[in-house]
C-alpha cells in the first residue's frame, strides 16, 4: 500500500507539473520566446519522466503519427544535402525537437474540457496583452523606415507597422490571423449572448490591430477565408464583412492602398517576392528528393539569385510556405508536412457537430479557419518560418486530434 501511494503521489506531482507548464507555454507563447522554451522543457520532461515511471500511463497514439514521422524523418535526411551540415543539424534537431515535442505534450496531457478552457484562456490574456503593447506602439509611433518592411517610395506616408512582441509585422499578423479564426469561430457557433459579445469585441480590436500592420498578405487571406465560409455556411455574416470592408476602406485609404498595392506589378516587395520564387523554384528542380538542406535556403539563395545580385542583402527564406519548405527538405518531406496541415484542416470543418458543448464546436470551426487562413497565407508569406508561430501551428493539429479524439468531461 505504501508503494502505491508513493506512486500516486509521483503521479500527481507530475500531473501537477506538466499542466502548469502547459498554461505557461500558452500564455507566454506570444510574450517571451525564452520562457516559452523554458517550460515546453519542464513539461515534456515531467511527461517523459511519467510514461517510463508510471505504468498506468500509456503513449496515445494519433492520426498525424506517421505523417509527423515522415515530416521529421525527411527533414532529418536533407540535414546531409546541406552546405553546412552542421548548421543544419543543429537548426533540425532544436526546431523539429520543439515541434514535436509541443504537439505530443498536449495531445497526450489534455483530455477534459477544463484543461481546455484554462489553457485558452490563458492564451486569450496573453493574446490581449500584446494587442495593447501594439496600440500601444502606433499611438507613440515607431519609425519603421529603417527596417526596410516598406517600399518607401511608394508608401512614404507609411511610417509605423505594429509588430508587438513580434519579430516583425508579417509574423505579428500571423499570429493574430489565428486568434481572430478562433473569436469568430466561437461567436458563429455558441448561443450565449455575453461570449457571442465577448468574442465580438474581441474580434474588432484584433481585427483594428491586425490592420495596424499593414501585412496585404494576412489581411487578404483572413477575408479570403471568411468571405467563402460567408457563402458556403452563412450569407449574412458575408455581407457584414463587406459593409466591415468598406467601413474600412472609407476612413482609413492607407490600408485600402497597401491591400491594393498587391496587385500591383511595380510594387518592389511583389517583384521581389516572384523573384524569389523562381529562384526557389529553380531549387527544387535541381533538389526535389532531399532538398537542399533543412534551415539552409539562406545558403543556397545566392546561387539562385538573378533579382537582387547584392551579397549583402541576407534573403532568410522564400516568402512562400509551399515552397520553402519543398526546396529545404524536398518534395517527399514536403508531403508529409501537407498531409498534417490539409488532414487536420478537413478533420476540423468535417466534424459532426458535438451536442453537448457549443464552445467545442466554435472552436474546432475557429482552429479549421485558422489553418486555412496559414494555408491561403503560405502562398505569400512563410510565417511559420518563426518557431513561436509554428508552435501555435502545431498546438492547432494538437487541439484539433483532442476534441475529435476525446470525449471531453
Amino acid at each position: 500500500m505504501q508503494n502505491i501511494s508513493v506512486e500516486n503521489k509521483k503521479e500527481m506531482y507530475l500531473d501537477w507539473m506538466i499542466q502548469k507548464s502547459i498554461l505557461a507555454l500558452g500564455f507566454f507563447l506570444v510574450l517571451s520566446p525564452m520562457l516559452t522554451t523554458i517550460f515546453l522543457l519542464i513539461g515534456s520532461s515531467a511527461w517523459l519522466i511519467k510514461l517510463f515511471l508510471i505504468k498506468e500511463c500509456n503513449f496515445k497514439r494519433t492520426i498525424f503519427d506517421i505523417p509527423i514521422a515522415c515530416f521529421a524523418g525527411f527533414g532529418a535526411i536533407s540535414v546531409f544535402a546541406s552546405l553546412d551540415t552542421g548548421f543544419s543539424f543543429y537548426n533540425f534537431y532544436n526546431l523539429m525537437g520543439q515541434y514535436v515535442l509541443v504537439y505530443y505534450l498536449f495531445v497526450q496531457n489534455i483530455s477534459t474540457m477544463k484543461q481546455i478552457k484554462q489553457l485558452i484562456i490563458a492564451m486569450l490574456i496573453a493574446g490581449i496583452g500584446a494587442v495593447g503593447y501594439g496600440f500601444y506602439q502606433y499611438i507613440h509611433g515607431i519609425d519603421i523606415t529603417s527596417m526596410l518592411w516598406v517600399d518607401g517610395d511608394q508608401f512614404p506616408e507609411l511610417k509605423t507597422r505594429v509588430f508587438s512582441t513580434m519579430q516583425n509585422p508579417n509574423i505579428f499578423a500571423g499570429y493574430l490571423l489565428v486568434m481572430l479564426s478562433m473569436f469568430f469561430g466561437v461567436f458563429t457557433k455558441v448561443s450565449s449572448q455575453k461570449i457571442k459579445s465577448s468574442m465580438a469585441i474581441l474580434f474588432i480590436l484584433f481585427f483594428a490591430c491586425l490592420t495596424l500592420t499593414y501585412c496585404r498578405g494576412a489581411i487578404l487571406s483572413l477575408a479570403l477565408v471568411l468571405a467563402f465560409y460567408g457563402i458556403i455556411k452563412n450569407k449574412r455574416l458575408f455581407f457584414m464583412m463587406i459593409v466591415a470592408g468598406l467601413i474600412v476602406a472609407v476612413f482609413d485609404t492607407s490600408i485600402t492602398e497597401r491591400i491594393m498595392s498587391a496587385f500591383n506589378a511595380d510594387d518592389s516587395s511583389s517583384q521581389m517576392r516572384m523573384a524569389m520564387w523562381e529562384s526557389t523554384v529553380a531549387m527544387i528542380i535541381e533538389h526535389p528528393i532531399f532538398g537542399v538542406g533543412w534551415g539552409s535556403y539562406f545558403m543556397v539563395y545566392p546561387y539562385y539569385d538573378f533579382f537582387i545580385n547584392n551579397p549583402d542583402v541576407l534573403i532568410v527564406h522564400a516568402h512562400n510556405m509551399y515552397l520553402n519548405i519543398a526546396a529545404e527538405i524536398g518534395l517527399l518531406g514536403f508531403m508529409a508536412f501537407c498531409s498534417v496541415l490539409f488532414g487536420a484542416m478537413h478533420m476540423a470543418f468535417s466534424k459532426p457537430q458535438i451536442r453537448e458543448s457549443q464552445l467545442l464546436n466554435g472552436l474546432m470551426l475557429g482552429f479549421g479557419l485558422a489553418l486555412a487562413c496559414i494555408a491561403v497565407n503560405g502562398f505569400t508569406d512563410y510565417v511559420l518560418f518563426n518557431i513561436e508561430l509554428s508552435m501555435l501551428f502545431w498546438i492547432i493539429n494538437a487541439f484539433i486530434v483532442i476534441i475529435q479524439r476525446e470525449r471531453l468531461d
